[in-house]
């Protein structure tokens, strides 16, 4: 499989996790309801995601001599982050309850830097993959660097000299659910310049497969449309995920995504995003059923490269994958798993993506792709964080 070699690309916004296990009364308090609009700000709440502002501060303390070093970054392809929060670049935040808590760790992230690593890790062809995104000129952006090429990502940072490297509080409930709370800082400094680089733009040439998470869309959506019209000029596979709901409520944040949507070919997302997109062009519902209908209206949205349909990827947990394409809808079954076994779904969904990737881009079908998704997720969900062991041990190429 060499001639996979920077096949695949991923755009986003590094970040490290700072994670820990924590109750009920934690999150409590920070914040106020889950379910308000976009204005107004959202609850901490368990496996609800959200941009930090300046009541989380007292949680944030990271000592550049606290990081821990893990063969494995970790971040959550659906951090939720919160509608209608603004956050200051040059604040610097400290996890320092957090840092408190019993069993915290350090651990390198980003929602489309764990896709990448993962569909590194399921692929196992040094340098199949790339990531770009903004980091400080710290070492916590050099941590992250030197992890990511040892587990062979070829890594093209921006770096930001007068910014942080972003950070993450994600907090997980004993019973594996988690909520997270990121400050950005320099991974929403990243600037379209430094994709049109040559050695960059290069990357983006020689890619099979483009993907970012929809967060990036807050930091940079010049630079993503510019990658999803390269793609579609270029007759490439171009992949977005929602990520997050407050992306199609935000009025700036939707137009930008409505922006891009045409030359999406594969759109990923949950069950509570796929009701988001659905009600964000007026299609109320919250029925299961009525979702995979929504997914395939989506697929048939307006599409700017028609030598493929679009095909939109739904997971619904423990429930079946619902995939729409063409027209028609396949229900695809995920690895069961006891309870009692299951350690912590952060990073889940983002492992999900990183194993379809792996797939797609050897040219499998679908429910391959799947299969290889739900492997990976399988994976992560029994382990603390999106980390993986040295090899994909347990699966088999078709």
């Amino acid at each position: 499989m060499t001639g996979l070699v920077r096949s695949i690309l991923g755009m986003g916004n590094p970040l490290l996790d700072v994670s820990a296990v924590i109750d009920h009364s934690f999150l409590d308090k920070y914040g106020v309801s889950a379910q308000t609009q976009c204005v107004g700000l959202p609850k901490l709440d368990k496996n609800n995601q959200i941009l930090a502002e300046d009541k989380h501060q007292p949680m944030y303390k990271v000592g550049q001599s606290s990081f821990r070093h893990h063969t494995s970054l970790t971040w959550h392809s659906s951090i939720l982050l919160s509608c209608g929060i603004y956050l200051h670049n040059r604040v610097t935040w400290r996890l320092q309850e957090m840092a408190g808590l019993p069993g915290v760790e350090y651990i390198p992230g980003g929602a489309t830097q764990n896709s990448i690593r993962i569909a590194q890790w399921m692929l196992q062809v040094a340098g199949a993959t790339s990531y770009m995104g903004c980091v400080g000129k710290d070492d916590f952006g050099k941590k992250m660097s030197e992890i990511a090429t040892k587990d062979g990502v070829n890594v093209r940072y921006m770096i930001d000299g007068e910014t942080a490297t972003g950070t993450c509080g994600v907090c997980v409930s004993k019973d594996g659910s988690r909520s997270l709370v990121a400050n950005l800082a320099a991974a929403n400094n990243y600037k379209v310049d430094h994709l049109k680089e040559k050695d960059n733009f290069a990357l983006l040439e020689q890619a099979r497969i483009i993907y970012s998470a929809g967060f990036f869309l807050t930091a940079s959506a010049e630079s993503m449309l510019t990658a999803a019209k390269h793609a579609a000029a270029n007759n490439k596979i171009y992949c977005v995920n929602i990520s997050a709901p407050f992306l199609l409520q935000v009025p700036p944040f939707k137009k930008a995504f409505t922006e891009t949507m045409p030359y999406v070919d594969y759109l990923f997302g949950n069950e509570t995003e796929a009701e988001a997109f659905a009600e964000s062009e007026g299609w109320k519902t919250k029925n299961t059923t009525e979702i995979a209908a929504k997914a395939r209206a989506i697929a048939s949205l307006p599409k700017e490269n028609g030598a493929r349909c679009r095909t939109v990827v739904i997971t619904q947990g423990a429930l079946p994958t619902v995939v729409a394409s063409q027209g028609k809808i396949v229900h695809v079954p995920v690895i069961t798993l006891e309870k009692e076994k299951l350690v912590d779904t952060n990073g889940a969904g983002d492992a999900f993506v990183g194993g379809f990737l792996s797939q797609l881009v050897a040219g499998k079908d679908i429910q391959e792709c799947c299969r290889a998704g739900n492997f990976a997720a399988h994976v992560i969900i029994q382990r603390s964080g999106c980390t993986f062991p040295e090899k994909p041990t347990g699966f088999t190429w078709a």
